[in-house]
């Protein structure tokens, strides 16, 4: 495919569409679902004062829940990934906030759900599961709300806090909106004169060119944007923060963070170890950012500087197959059982590869019950192949969980959601330098390693950080405006990036254009699940066969235990500081190995 330019929908080949008709074959087949849907509401409200009657009835609730996830996940799904197809249609975007607010609806009708559980007493419960065996599946997911028994409110209450919960959405949906559809960025201009055009899928491949006056340029054209609504911005995530700091002083957390990470089963304490632990860690971090300085040949480091690869010479392109036949290659050591799905996924319709006008940006993998759907930005760069196999990480990790699990445990919880995608992308690193002996390849490859620990062990942390420091100033009733979150910003990035950077003004902007901001405390797990990620890659690559059976076990855990036992079961102790200390002690290794090839 052509990706010197961006093209309609329409004009995508369909062997490069994701199979959206798995899920419905039509718009109109969609709302006819949606229609049916609406009976869930009254059948839901049946069950009202009824959930102490007995085993049966307790059972018949649990598994009328069981199909409204089903078809729910149908219905947004569709929905959902109809409008990431080209952001500007409004019927899609129709068809979200109608499914949305179904929910809502379905969520306010259940709001007796949570209060009439907790009124059983343990007696009946236990009399329960003698009077209906089958409850027993159920076990799990009633011990979890039990045990969050201090933080659940009356029935009322609970009702207008879900009703609440459109409008707490509101947030993400105005950023979405704002940053996917409606901004554009003036074009970038090369060193001999030439325009080249600066959107969400452009702008990291601009940012590894080797021409620095390119550099420069489209990293000026993306924050002059933000700048001129740096203020709508602010605004916006002080929205998120103040819905947040609601939901957790209603349900009565002394914190957003203590009510975000309670629903995973998260300790707190595991955020702050993650902090403290990288902040010990930072020496490896501004080693490499001085090593990247002298590199590149330049007297001043740029935040514009952070993604050329410092070894000239070396520009790997990929075809998207080339690319897929690098992953099933790369995951070998997964085993065939792993590898037969991957094919499956490749050939299936499980990916949206390639950009086009209004497409949402970045990408993801959505594990919907059918199949997963895998959104890309497929440009051919290397990144877009550890994209790839990220992404497939997430997939397969869905379709285990979804074929091993009854309906009740198959999502698995976010805190376990990084690692089998960082997993896939430390065995590919291993592979392609397992796989050249070119001492230049090797430099570059491993300057590519190298980036991942500065971008998700580092970077990720320090985004928690700040979001963490966000959430604090709301708490404490600071003004969140444009200066103070920039002036945050750019204070960390100094901390981090140490003495050999220059940390840019523009970069203080940087937070109006993470989207993970809005996802409640989501980003840190992307740098625990790469510091587990690492330990199990390992493990993988030296112990064989035992550590790939207790891997798939634990892709296939969905949410059948808590996650830090999950984890364990797979070989690695998140409790513990020891995994995020090996890695940057790897990154540290990597960094000594980098400055020998290239001395």
């Amino acid at each position: 495919m052509d990706m010197t330019r961006i093209p309609a929908r329409t004009d995508v080949p369909a062997q490069d569409k994701w199979a959206i008709h798995d899920l419905f074959a039509s718009d109109d087949d969609w709302r006819r679902a949606l229609d049916a849907a609406k009976d869930y509401v009254p059948r839901v409200a049946a069950y009202r004062g009824r959930l102490h009657e007995s085993g049966q009835t307790l059972l018949a609730f649990f598994q009328l829940d069981d199909e409204i996830s089903l078809a729910f996940d149908a219905l947004l799904h569709y929905a959902q990934r109809k409008n990431d197809e080209d952001t500007r249609v409004a019927t899609y975007q129709q068809m979200v906030s109608q499914v949305t607010r179904l929910a809502v609806e379905l969520q306010s009708a259940a709001a007796f759900e949570t209060p009439e559980l907790l009124a059983i007493d343990d007696d009946t419960l236990a009399r329960f599961y003698q009077q209906a065996p089958a409850l027993e599946n159920y076990r799990l997911a009633l011990d979890r709300v039990r045990r969050r028994r201090d933080h659940v409110l009356s029935d009322k209450e609970e009702a207008l806090l879900a009703a609440a919960g459109e409008m707490a959405a509101s947030p993400d949906d105005i950023f979405s909106m704002l940053n996917d559809a409606d901004l554009r960025f003036p074009d970038a201009i090369a060193q001999d004169g030439s325009r080249h055009p600066v959107t969400h899928g452009t702008y990291i491949p601009l940012m590894q060119s080797y021409d620095r006056t390119l550099r420069s340029s489209a990293f000026g054209s993306l924050y002059s944007v933000y700048g001129q609504f740096r203020n709508t911005a602010a605004a916006t995530l002080s929205a998120q923060m103040k819905q947040l700091l609601f939901f957790a002083n209603a349900r009565r957390y002394p914190s957003t963070l203590d009510a975000a990470l309670d629903g995973t089963e998260v300790p707190p304490a595991i955020y702050h170890n993650l902090i403290d632990t990288v902040h010990r860690s930072l020496a490896p971090m501004h080693r490499y950012v001085g090593l990247r300085r002298r590199l590149l040949g330049v007297n001043d480091l740029h935040m514009y500087d952070l993604y050329v690869p410092v070894v000239e010479g070396v520009e790997m392109k990929f075809t998207f197959d080339e690319a897929k036949e690098i992953a099933l290659k790369a995951l070998a050591p997964l085993g065939e059982d792993y590898l037969a799905i991957l094919r499956e996924g490749f050939a299936s319709g499980w990916i949206d590869v390639y950009e086009n006008e209004g497409k949402r940006s970045g990408a993801y993998s959505a594990g919907a019950r059918v199949h997963p759907y895998v959104l890309l930005n497929f440009k051919g760069t290397l990144d877009d192949v550890f994209t790839l196999v990220h992404e497939m990480g997430h997939s397969i990790h869905s379709y285990l969980s979804n074929k091993t699990q009854p309906t009740a445990y198959q999502d698995y919880v976010i805190f376990v959601a990084e690692v089998a995608s960082t997993c896939n992308e430390a065995l590919l690193m291993e592979y392609l330098l397992s796989k050249t002996e070119d001492k230049k390849q090797r430099a570059y490859l491993i300057n590519h390693f190298l980036e991942q620990f500065r971008g998700t062990l580092y970077r990720q942390t320090m985004f928690a950080e700040f979001e963490l420091k966000a959430n604090q100033m709301t708490q404490h009733g600071e003004g969140m405006t444009a200066e103070a979150l920039g002036a945050l910003y750019k204070q960390l990035n100094e901390q981090y990036f140490g003495p050999d950077m220059v940390v840019d003004d523009e970069i203080a902007l940087e937070w109006a254009r993470i989207p993970h901001f809005y996802y409640n405390y989501y980003v840190y797990q992307y740098a625990t699940g790469y510091a587990a990620a690492i330990a199990l890659s390992r493990r993988i690559l030296s112990e064989g066969a035992p550590a790939v059976k207790d891997y798939l076990g634990f892709l296939s855990g969905g949410c059948s235990a808590d996650p830090i036992t999950l984890l364990r079961g797979a070989g690695v102790d998140m409790a513990s500081p020891k995994p995020i200390e090996n890695a940057t002690q790897l990154f540290d290794r990597l960094i000594g190995e980098m400055e020998a090839l290239l001395a």
